[in-house]
């Protein structure tokens, strides 16, 4: 089910569809969680991904990690499992941007993605170990960009243009943000 994201109806699960548009993170530093895109080293992507996973581990770890904080804001487990999902999607996005010169991707309604996926019934443990694959995936990948990489290009079905540069301070953004959500 694709949910028409104009729409603020909350779905059964009670949280409101994130309708923003983040790629304005790939030029100003981010207000909420402090992530600075100037700070991130294209060539060190891979190892800032892997540096994040001990975080996520920890956070599907603790006592409450199945705990909403709010009944319209995602659990840690909730959480931990879009980014799972995320770094598995950003891993097949860059795998086109390094391999196809007209790289396009199609679009992903993280929402739908939520329920479908049933985020809030999954076991913490099982979300650490396939977040921590994915993290590995993705940093492993991005081991393998080299600098004439870095101006290859990606365009989202909404018509926004990614650099391989760009699309790791995007990636690295909602990796930390969420650790912030989560306040891991």
């Amino acid at each position: 089910m694709v949910r028409d994201v104009t729409d603020t109806t909350p779905p059964a699960d009670g949280i409101v569809p994130d309708t923003k548009d983040w790629t304005w993170v790939v030029e100003r530093p981010c207000p909420e969680c402090g992530f600075d895109p100037a700070a991130v080293d294209p060539l060190a992507v891979g190892d800032t991904v892997r540096a994040t996973l001990p975080r996520w581990r920890e956070a599907l770890g603790r006592e409450d990690a199945r705990e909403r904080p709010a009944p319209a804001v995602w659990s840690p487990l909730e959480y931990g499992a879009h980014v799972r999902d995320v770094l598995t999607l950003f891993d097949r996005r860059l795998h086109l941007m390094l391999t196809d010169d007209r790289a396009a991707f199609d679009d992903w309604d993280q929402d739908a993605a939520a329920l479908e996926g049933r985020y809030a019934e999954a076991e913490p443990a099982t979300v650490a170990t396939d977040l921590t694959t994915a993290g590995d995936r993705i940093a492993d990948r991005f081991d393998t960009v080299r600098p004439d990489d870095l101006e290859r290009t990606g365009v989202r079905s909404n018509g926004s243009r990614f650099t391989v540069r760009t699309f790791g301070r995007y990636l690295l953004h909602d990796v930390d943000h969420h650790l912030h959500d989560v306040e891991a």
